[in-house]
């Protein structure tokens, strides 16, 4: 499946790619003045920031219009200053495309291809760009907060958005037809059939996600605290891992969730806990990481957890 995949929006005739922090297209097959929307700097699994984010800022050189990204990261720092990059903490914009403003959008002036990430958040961050920095439909930016932080209740057109992009995630075509249909103000009824047939395949993973779920095992923290953990390496279809984590949330502060090639450690993202800190990480999402299978030993030891 190609990530980096363009749609035109027939508006502006401006290329729309799609990538996620660890997959980002090269930079020359990017055409002439890029934002970059909703791509949070790489952390240390998948080559890390110097050999992916940094790859790709150096390739685009001048034709980096501007990146907007509301993913916690060390290396922010280094772009302190610099008016080609709007940089937050999640803490203090729950979603992307808040960000997007008409001020900004006017400011960066014309711009040629949009890369955003391939989810909810990412797609409605471009759709907004490209409607000049204003909302797809009410309480759109409301719907990404609460389907990107995974905190309150997204309104039922967010729900359906979120549905199809939870069952296909990734896909180019459906990312293509949400980028489109947001663009347009969700006009013409006909565009919700396809999206919702892709919701509706979500359906039977979230039965299996369930059922995954109910094999967690909860263990105490040393120093207070405890980890539902849950290894998923042998007799599961396909998970939704989010939901999965979200599940082990509530059993447990943190949950764990083991695969076979990873170790995936989740906590609210308003827990304060850190595991950038905790596991010695370079960069990435303070409340959620993931490490090699083989660090599981390790993983577990430093969350103080005794595993029997």
């Amino acid at each position: 499946m190609d990530s980096s995949r363009e749609c035109h929006s027939r508006r502006t005739m401006t290329h729309v790619s799609y990538g996620t922090p660890r997959k980002l297209p090269k930079p020359a097959s990017l055409v002439g003045r890029v934002v970059v929307l909703d791509i949070a700097f790489a952390g240390l699994v998948g080559g890390g920031f110097d050999k992916v984010t940094k790859k790709l800022i150096d390739g685009l050189g001048g034709r980096l219009a501007m990146w907007v990204d509301h993913h916690d990261h060390d290396r922010h720092a280094d772009f302190a200053g610099n008016p080609r990059f709007l940089l937050a903490k999640k803490a203090e914009h729950g979603a992307c495309p808040e960000m997007v403003t008409p001020e900004l959008v006017q400011q960066v002036g014309q711009v040629d291809t949009i890369l955003c990430h391939n989810d909810f958040d990412g797609l409605a961050s471009a759709a907004k760009w490209l409607r000049g920095g204003l909302e797809a439909y009410p309480g759109a930016d409301n719907d990404a907060r609460a389907i990107d932080t995974r905190m309150g209740t997204p309104s039922g057109v967010g729900e359906r958005f979120d549905r199809a992009l939870r069952a296909r995630p990734g896909d180019p075509s459906l990312c293509d037809l949400i980028v489109r249909h947001l663009e347009r103000g969700l006009s013409g009824e006909a565009n919700w059939k396809p999206i919702d047939e892709a919701a509706a395949e979500l359906i039977p993973i979230e039965r299996e996600t369930a059922r995954a779920a109910r094999a967690y095992r909860c263990f105490d923290r040393r120093r207070g605290g405890s980890v539902a953990y849950l290894d998923v390496t042998e007799g599961y279809g396909r998970l939704d891992k989010t939901e999965l984590l979200l599940l082990g949330q509530k059993r447990a502060q943190i949950s764990v969730v083991v695969d076979e090639h990873n170790v995936i450690v989740a906590a609210p993202f308003d827990s304060g806990l850190n595991f950038l800190h905790i596991f010695g990480l370079d960069g990435g999402m303070p409340t959620r990481v993931s490490l090699p299978r083989k660090d599981l030993d390790d993983a577990l030891a430093r969350l103080e957890v005794d595993f029997v």
